[in-house]
């Protein structure tokens, strides 16, 4: 069973930055394709970013694209969300997700098709 452990949320002014980190343990993470998704309160999940197995392949959703980058580390069983010019808009709990297919084109961004979770970080921006 993978387990999946969100590190390095706080609170941030706005503009400022933070490297989130999710550990995984439990299997091996170049087995999965990875997702960051988030969460604010009263809103639906969302979509962030998604790395192949590899990380040759990245997507990010509109919202945070040219600010956000995923990236991951199989070797330390790692992966990490950089999140720079932060708006209050990016307030939220953010979850990293494993998908055992490792390379998805199509659906990276739903939610339903990760099958491991994390139990999530908060991202507090003060505007």
């Amino acid at each position: 069973q993978v387990q999946l452990v969100e590190s390095g949320g706080g609170l941030v002014q706005a503009g400022g930055s933070l490297r989130l980190s999710c550990a995984a343990s439990g299997g091996t993470l170049s087995n999965f394709a990875m997702g960051w998704f988030r969460q604010a309160p009263g809103k639906e999940r969302e979509f962030v970013a998604y790395a192949s197995w590899s990380g040759s392949t990245t997507y990010y959703s509109d919202s945070v694209k040219g600010r956000f980058t995923i990236s991951r580390d199989n070797a330390a069983n790692e992966v990490h969300l950089q999140a720079n010019s932060l708006k209050a808009a990016d307030t939220a709990a953010y979850y990293c997700a494993a998908d055992l297919r490792r390379y998805n084109s199509h659906t990276y961004d739903s939610g339903s098709e990760y099958d491991y979770w994390g139990q999530g970080t908060q991202v507090t921006v003060s505007s």
